[in-house]
């Protein structure tokens, strides 16, 4: 309030005629201040489409992984069912470039019982989707600078799509594998010398 009894320019009425200094909210009560606009924003739920499925956890101990490509995956409706109660393993399997197409090898998805007559093959070999240009890059990767194409996750994304992730890598000599795990152990002492402490 003013010295003079009236409203200072930035006081705001509240009922029963009290004043609140600061800026006005506006018409949404955000605070308009300092060229901003201030809002407390609720947290966004996770969504309930996205979902790992497999997780090939000795990738990044048996390779150095250099990048990592997503890649649509064709599947039957049986894999796709049987995807979603997470009978999937890929720590086995790996991608080939073959004939200008992509291809997933050795990767497992389990049985679905319900489909009986119409089953699938649980190894089967599962073309990968990407567009022309990442193919000759991943074809110029393997071929010409003698990288392998590491499986690494299969997932469902937001909207609900299959889809696997691979590395691009170099497989890592016995000296690389440990000092990675030298690494790990050191996290793992790390991590527990600092619960002891807190």
């Amino acid at each position: 309030m003013a010295a003079d009894g009236g409203h200072a320019p930035g006081d705001r009425r509240w009922p029963g005629g009290l004043t609140r200094p600061g800026p006005d909210p506006g018409p949404l009560g955000l605070a308009r201040g300092n060229g901003y606009v201030t809002a407390i924003m609720a947290k966004d739920k996770q969504n309930p489409n996205y979902k790992v499925v497999a997780e090939n956890r000795r990738a990044r101990y048996d390779y150095a992984i250099e990048s990592d490509i997503e890649c649509g995956i064709m599947l039957q409706g049986s894999e796709v069912k049987s995807l979603r109660v997470g009978g999937s393993n890929i720590a086995d399997s790996y991608a080939a470039v073959e004939n200008g197409e992509l291809w997933l090898v050795n990767g497992y998805i389990a049985p679905y019982k319900q489909a009986k007559t119409w089953g699938h093959e649980e190894r089967r070999r599962r073309k990968l989707l990407v567009n022309r240009k990442e193919l000759t890059k991943l074809w110029a990767a393997t071929q010409k600078e003698g990288m392998t194409l590491v499986p690494l996750v299969l997932y469902f994304n937001h909207k609900g799509i299959a889809k696997i992730k691979l590395g691009i890598a170099k497989g890592k000599k016995n000296h690389d594998k440990r000092a990675t795990e030298a690494k790990r152990d050191w996290q793992r002492q790390k991590a527990r010398l600092l619960r002891q402490g807190g």
